[in-house]
């Protein structure tokens, strides 16, 4: 009450958030507190963000921070009923934000017991108010003025009895008040009731029901069971009419009901009060508390509230149906980022309780929690439970049991595993047309099917059912489902030979969309960031691979996904093997191949790793010799063994290693840039022959397959430099690339441009890629089009990158990212 009083009557905006009863889950408390700051600061500076299975939340506090820094105007965040906030990660985070406080922003706690944070150092620097229980006790004035302005006249003794009873505790005096007001001898209650608090409350609880007309005492103990009560609801555990003008009336005379909306349809009762209601229910009416939760239950479900409906189940013993709903709704919770919530009812089934839709759903769980062998088991026991279902159920269980399935396939990477439970789905599908299965479950089958093809080697069934998987997601609806589809999609057009540019394209609309719902850090953005590098790799830009591999190997620390770190560890050898630095290439190559041994099945990017690591060694003089290729070997052998022939002096065997690089017939992870390397050994190979124009001709057809992709990398893994500077340049179209390459190879990595000073903050990644459009003539509707995000965050992105780049205008922005090399000479995007 005080609060309110207060916050009505302040000049900043408030976000307030009441913390639900016993908040388990971090997501859905830190999404409540950028929701209610995103309404009372504005949306073009707090970005709403949205839940994910995995909440990462130490680099979305940071983010807020940094958009909290922005605030113009002084703003005020409540939370109250901080004592029910029960998750540890949840109030470290919360520690964050109070103790690195932006200048505008007053934080204000409401707490029954002492927070979990470390608000000393804050006492001791003098910036922390505390409103202890002495403060908020009345004094005898303060009880008097209460009750006289309820119209009670009591004698000054029996005031001073009131107040000496209730110890100044204000509900109590409330309570007391409530008791009076229709007492027809105030000051003969006054003196018969004594004790503690806790007896104070009982006895004065005891007078308001009392006093009560039968079906409102009725309804206030029925509905004690309750979270939150709206007439409906209430209606439903009564079996009467008229409960919401019921509730109206109870909390405009402010008897410890509080409306929750400003309708007023939806209700709390004080938690004392509501403790104290539970407590008379249970001594008058035990046997109705199960059948009450029953209805209960039913009236949830019947919402589409899942977790309400699950939790009176569970307090009925309803294990079954309890059971079921968290089946049904498993998937689609934990991709809302109710993952944590689930996990905690799953822990309050009993461990006898044997029951096929439990088994699945602790399945599921163990899933989205890494443990992969105990969700097996777990699949194991459902299957053998699936016949005790009815058969309507039966249909729809297996469909769940199949999503469920296919998704420990993906991750187990068993490629034959998830194609045989991919055609059990499809039958099933087909026999419960109709049936209530949850349509993205589809598409989140063929995303987890493709995955695990493209990590099989079968790149074009993966295309095509990662394409239909995002076809099959409604816009915009799975953002989630949507980022995974786009960041393995751009895999396979690195794999498809596709050009880079469409890779690059993928990949940044994963991250635009991942970074638009607070997802950078997710794992589900991995492969999007290690696609992007490795793109940025093979155009030998190794500052900006360097950026996005790093982010990569973040991601990784929030989920297992050796499919995807095989990607990462390729694209780092790559950059080293790039650089020269030879031994790390190494390690990265031989970590690539070390993960495979995690997969079912062989890795196409570990299978090009094994290449690699053999060019290394070669390159490092470890080499003595090479495995003779087959008639179909891969181009990454034939190009060692060339390059081994070529320091053996051989350069006639060199070369006819190559041709079956060069003629597209040895298979490569990608045929162009693979080719160029060929060409450019068949270059060198040719020089030595004494064959200067074929040497000419095969740098000329390198350079001309390198230019369209801006491929720098494969002049950079082997000697060139002498061939490029005396390649004729009267002869070659592509002076300019020579030009970049040698000057590229002056220095291993791109030179800095410029005398510029390194930036003091740094630019995110979000700012990174506005940054890229720039140079271009697009408007920042234009770039948010392009980028899959609102308006406002472009604007809100351009006006960070000004202040970080200390630029003025949109052409000093573009300057100063050249010199600092953020944006290339003359890059301009269309």
């Amino acid at each position: 009450m005080l609060l309110r009083a207060w916050a009505a009557g302040t000049d900043p905006a408030v976000a307030w958030v009441t913390v639900e009863r016993d908040e388990r889950d971090a997501q859905r408390f830190w999404l409540q507190v950028i929701d209610a700051l995103a309404a009372a600061a504005g949306e073009d500076v707090v970005e709403r963000v949205s839940p994910a299975p995995r909440f990462e939340g130490a680099p979305v506090v940071e983010r807020l921070l940094g958009e909290l820094d922005q605030l113009g105007l002084p703003l005020d965040l409540v939370i109250d009923d901080l004592h029910e906030l029960a998750s540890d990660d949840a109030l470290d985070w919360l520690e964050m934000l109070v103790t690195r406080l932006p200048a505008e922003l007053r934080v204000v706690l409401a707490t029954r017991e002492e927070p979990s944070l470390g608000l000393h150092r804050l006492r001791l620097a003098g910036e922390l108010t505390e409103l202890r229980a002495p403060d908020l006790r009345f004094s005898l004035d303060e009880t008097r003025a209460l009750l006289a302005a309820n119209g009670i006249s009591l004698s000054e003794g029996g005031l001073q009895s009131v107040h000496e009873r209730t110890e100044g505790w204000p509900a109590g005096v409330r309570l007391a008040a409530i008791s009076l007001a229709t007492h027809p001898d105030p000051d003969r209650f006054v003196a018969e009731f004594s004790g503690s608090e806790r007896t104070v409350a009982g006895y004065l609880l005891a007078e308001v029901l009392d006093r009560q007309p039968p079906e409102v005492r009725e309804l206030l103990l029925r509905t004690s069971i309750l979270e939150r009560v709206s007439g409906s609801l209430a209606e439903a555990l009564t079996g009467g009419a008229g409960a919401e003008a019921i509730l109206q009336r109870l909390e405009a005379q402010n008897a410890f009901v509080t409306a929750l909306d400003a309708a007023r349809t939806w209700f709390r009762y004080h938690h004392l009060f509501a403790d104290l209601l539970r407590l008379e229910l249970r001594r008058v009416a035990p046997a109705e508390v199960p059948s009450l939760h029953r209805a209960a239950a039913a009236w949830h479900e019947a919402h589409q509230d899942v977790f309400e409906a699950v939790r009176h189940h569970l307090a009925a013993r309803a294990w079954a149906p309890a059971a079921r709903l968290l089946v049904d709704n498993y998937l689609a919770l934990a991709m809302d980022g109710r993952g944590e919530t689930v996990h905690a009812l799953l822990r309050e089934f009993p461990p006898d309780a044997h029951l096929g839709d439990l088994a699945a759903a602790l399945a599921a769980d163990c899933i989205f929690n890494g443990q992969r062998d105990e969700a097996a088991d777990h699949l194991r026991a459902a299957r053998r439970l699936a016949a005790e279902a009815p058969a309507a159920r039966r249909r729809l269980f297996d469909v769940y049991l199949a999503v469920i399935e296919v998704e420990l396939a993906r991750r187990r990477h068993d490629l034959p595993r998830a194609q045989e439970v991919l055609q059990e789905l499809e039958a099933t599908l087909g026999a419960t047309e109709g049936s209530p299965v949850r349509a993205e479950y589809r598409a989140l089958t063929l995303m987890n099917l493709g995955i695990a093809e493209l990590w099989a080697g079968r790149v074009e069934d993966a295309r095509q059912h990662l394409e239909d998987g995002l076809g099959r997601t409604p816009q915009r609806s799975r953002p989630f489902i949507e980022v995974g589809c786009l960041a393995h999609l751009a895999l396979v057009a690195l794999l498809t030979g596709q050009p880079l540019a469409r890779a690059l394209e993928l990949s940044e609309r994963a991250l635009a969309i991942a970074e638009e719902h607070g997802w950078a850090g997710q794992s589900i953005t991995t492969g999007a960031f290690a696609t992007a590098g490795t793109v940025l790799v093979r155009r030998g830009r190794f500052a900006d691979a360097e950026r996005h591999l790093a982010r990569a190997e973040e991601t990784l620390r929030t989920a297992s996904d050796p499919g995807t770190e095989v990607v990462l560890r390729h694209a780092r050898g790559m950059m080293r093997f790039g650089e020269g630095r030879f031994a790390e290439a190494l390690t990265e190559f031989d970590s690539a191949q070390s993960l495979e041994r995690q997969l079912s099945s062989e890795h196409l990017f570990a299978i090009e790793a094994r290449g690699r690591a053999l060019q290394v060694r070669v390159r490092m003089g470890a080499a003595d010799t090479v495995p003779a290729p087959g008639q179909h070997e891969r181009a990454g052998r034939r190009i060692a063994l060339a390059a081994l022939e070529l320091d053996r002096g051989n350069a006639q065997e060199a070369a006819e290693a190559l041709a079956p690089v060069i003629g597209g017939s040895a298979p490569a992870l990608h045929e162009r840039t693979g080719r160029v390397e060929a060409l450019v050994l068949d270059a060198t190979a040719r020089d030595r022959l004494g064959d200067r124009r074929a040497a000419e001709e095969s740098l000329e057809a390198a350079l001309e397959l390198a230019e369209p992709e801006g491929l720098l990398l494969p002049f950079m893994l082997w000697p060139s430099r002498g061939l490029l500077e005396r390649h004729p340049r009267h002869r070659t179209a592509h002076a300019t690339l020579i030009s970049t390459i040698l000057d590229t190879l002056a220095g291993r990595t791109a030179p800095e441009r410029g005398p510029a000073e390194p930036l003091r903050d740094p630019l995110s990644g979000a700012e990174l890629r506005v940054v890229g459009y720039l140079p271009s003539n697009l408007t920042a509707s234009e770039i948010a089009s392009e980028l899959v995000v609102s308006t406002n965050t472009v604007r809100t992105h351009m006006r960070h990158i000004y202040a970080k780049l200390d630029a003025h205008s949109r052409s000093e922005a573009v300057a100063r990212a050249r010199e600092l090399g953020l944006v290339a000479p003359g890059t301009l995007r269309s």
